[in-house]
């Protein structure tokens, strides 16, 4: 289906890679494995036809389809969500169009013989629809949306309301809609819940074409992929098998290199003592020769550098009493909308609860009221004795200084700490050498997050709390969290998608759903079992009927046509005083958003530039420019989401007042 030939790919100076070669069948499943900046992405877009090879041939098979899922997504149109994916390919499209307009001119037409052309013609555009699908493309749609997690609510809102997470998923859904020949998958989980991640995995277990994928989500690649191209050193090298096994095969690859290697050192010191000692025996002569010839022919064995684990003993936290935090009675309400109502949680010293649960159940909301950074409406939040507790957020992440390299930054929270132990903090999170120097304002968003991590473990408290610590991470950097946290010995909560520390830290899970909890002591694989056999029903807490202050009440049986005229005025009145400043806010945020697309627009241009590369900190400044665009986009877009949420529910609130007064 897809032959690559002899592919080489460079920018400016920089080779990505040379020499690959890759053949892709009809049902491979293969994930691409490497470290940043390893090319990944470029390959995708190189096969997705986006960008061209420097050397070699993509050849693809007459016919075959591509569709490529990218990580950013651009500004969305106001086509409603169903619509938009049920109408995604071009061919459905355009013979539904076809078919309603002649079914207009069939309406009309007054003439027998031409009545007939058209009905034949309809006949055959009616079978061609149905024989790709066309008839069952809404309820298909439906049900790609619904295992992504939209609900049918959101079907008919226009894709600009949706915030940058869901607009990637409705990115999906229509390519999962097309199901064309070769998936191409960027990072496809990044912006999914557990649940949605694994309905995807389900779906890709049965697709009919092949997928080729990135992914940082380590049960993701043991689910999906049969196959593995591993870019490293500036090669691709293919392995057979899950990430489990390539790690395995790897390995074991890598010892005979070691063991290669060091059989030829031997004998490069051996056939070099030889030369040394006979060099200038005339009778020896020919063999010295021999010997350095033999030499010259000798290819250095290559040993892939490998991530290596620095083992470090964090700090201990005091210790705490038994029960770390008691959450009694609680209610959480955003207005109207009410979050919590009479929330009951106790954590004990020790526990390691994982938070979980479709997007928008409240975990974030739940996280922060354990954290003490958002206040609640009545109940009680109680500390144990001795407690005290930091909150990891991205928020944690953007207060980094700037100007301050590693140890720097490190010597915030242990002025008087030698160097040398700061350094082998920052080796346990993979910072190594010259690396320590670097000031924050380069750093990738990853390197961000794992010296933000390494900060709040430096001084560790005995109650954590964590929102997507694994949010820009690798698999390496992701490892060295989970080791981190195993060896933590306090209290954790800690919020993620990724399956893998949850199963390696969690020792409780936390189910939220619709305003309600469900405590598990156990494991996360055990959860699932007793989950699978004991759905959740969480039931939404009860939302009053909102109070419209400025009506009478009661509202009379009857009223007139002016008295109504007068208090839907009041109604209405109200509205737009409770609206104003909100829409303002929607208005701010929206030309925020506005402006940072297209300075993330100009930035991709930049990089896209090979002379921008000849300055090597111009090149940083504007890499570590673009991650924080796209960072703040995504706060944005979140934002910006919240409020609209808000405003829909003063709509709602308007509807049924303005519905009371014709009761």
């Amino acid at each position: 289906m897809l032959n690559i030939q002899n592919l080489s790919k460079s920018f400016g100076v920089r080779s990505l890679y040379t020499g690959v070669n890759l053949n892709i069948g009809a049902r491979d499943r293969l994930a691409l494995l490497g470290p940043n900046g390893s090319g990944k992405t470029t390959l995708f877009e190189m096969i997705a036809g986006r960008l061209e090879a420097d050397e070699g041939k993509i050849i693809l098979r007459r016919g075959t389809t591509v569709g490529y899922l990218e990580q950013d997504i651009k500004p969305s149109s106001k086509q409603p969500l169903l619509k938009a994916v049920s109408s995604a390919s071009d061919r459905l499209s355009s013979l539904s169009h076809k078919i309603s307009l002649l079914q207009g001119e069939l309406a009309e037409e007054k003439d027998g013989s031409e009545n007939n052309r058209l009905m034949n013609e309809l006949g055959e555009l009616q079978h061609s629809f149905e024989a790709l699908g066309g008839y069952n493309a809404e309820q298909e749609a439906k049900l790609i949306l619904a295992g992504l997690g939209f609900k049918p609510v959101d079907f008919d809102r226009p894709l600009h309301e949706f915030s940058g997470g869901w607009l990637m998923r409705a990115e999906l859904a229509k390519l999962l809609f097309l199901s064309p020949d070769i998936l191409i998958l960027d990072e496809p989980t990044n912006h999914l819940d557990l649940e949605s991640t694994r309905w995807f995995e389900s779906y890709l277990k049965q697709y009919s074409g092949s997928v080729l994928f990135t992914s940082h989500d380590r049960a993701f690649l043991n689910s999906i992929a049969t196959k593995i191209l591993s870019l490293e050193d500036q090669k691709a090298r293919l392995y057979s098998g899950n990430y489990d096994s390539y790690l395995r095969e790897r390995e074991l690859r890598l010892n005979q290199l070691e063991s290669q290697a060091r059989r030829q050192q031997e004998l490069i010191d051996k056939e070099t003592k030889f030369i040394e000692r006979f060099r200038y025996k005339a009778t020896k002569a020919s063999q010295v020769q021999s010997r350095i010839k033999k030499l010259d022919k000798l290819s250095a064995v290559a040993i892939p550098r490998q991530t290596k684990k620095i083992h470090f003993n964090f700090p201990e936290p005091e210790r705490s009493g038994h029960d770390v935090i008691k959450l009694r009675n609680l209610t959480k309400s955003y207005g109207d909308l009410v979050i919590y109502q009479g929330l009951e949680l106790v954590l004990a010293r020790g526990d390691k609860a994982a938070l979980v649960g479709p997007n928008g159940a409240g975990k974030t909301t739940l996280l922060k009221i354990l954290a003490g950074v958002m206040p609640f409406d009545s109940g009680y939040r109680n500390l144990g004795a001795n407690v005290n507790t930091a909150y990891f957020a991205q928020y944690y992440v953007e207060s980094l200084s700037p100007a301050n390299n590693l140890i720097e930054e490190l010597e915030t929270i242990l002025p008087d700490a030698p160097e040398q132990q700061l350094r082998g903090m920052l080796g346990a999170f993979l910072f190594s050498g010259d690396d320590v120097k670097k000031r924050i304002s380069v750093l990738s968003g990853g390197e961000k997050t794992r010296l933000a991590i390494a900060k709040m473990l430096l001084k560790p408290a005995n109650l954590v709390l964590m929102d997507e610590p694994t949010n820009h991470l690798d698999i390496p950097a992701r490892e060295i969290l989970a080791d981190a946290l195993q060896a933590y010995k306090g209290t954790l909560c800690f919020i993620t998608h990724d399956r893998t520390l949850i199963r390696e830290v969690a020792n409780k899970i936390i189910e939220v759903r619709n305003g309600k909890i469900r405590v598990f002591e156990g494991d996360y694989d055990a959860y699932l079992e007793f989950a699978a056999a004991n759905p959740f029903k969480g039931e939404a807490p009860k939302n009053p009927a909102p109070v419209i202050s400025h009506r009478p009440s009661p509202v009379p049986a009857a009223l007139s046509q002016k008295q109504r005229k007068t208090l839907e005025g009041q109604i209405r009145n109200q509205h737009y005083k409770e609206t104003g400043a909100l829409k303002k806010e929607i208005s701010d945020t929206e030309a925020e958003i506005t402006s940072l697309e297209q300075r993330k627009q100009e930035l991709e241009t930049l990089l896209a530039d090979p002379d921008l590369y000849r300055s090597g900190q111009k090149a940083a400044d504007t890499s570590a420019e673009y991650k924080n665009c796209k960072e703040q986009l995504v706060t944005l877009g979140d934002k910006w989401l919240r409020l609209c949420q808000q405003n829909d529910a003063l709509k709602q609130k308007l509807e049924d007042a303005l519905k009371a007064l014709d009761n």
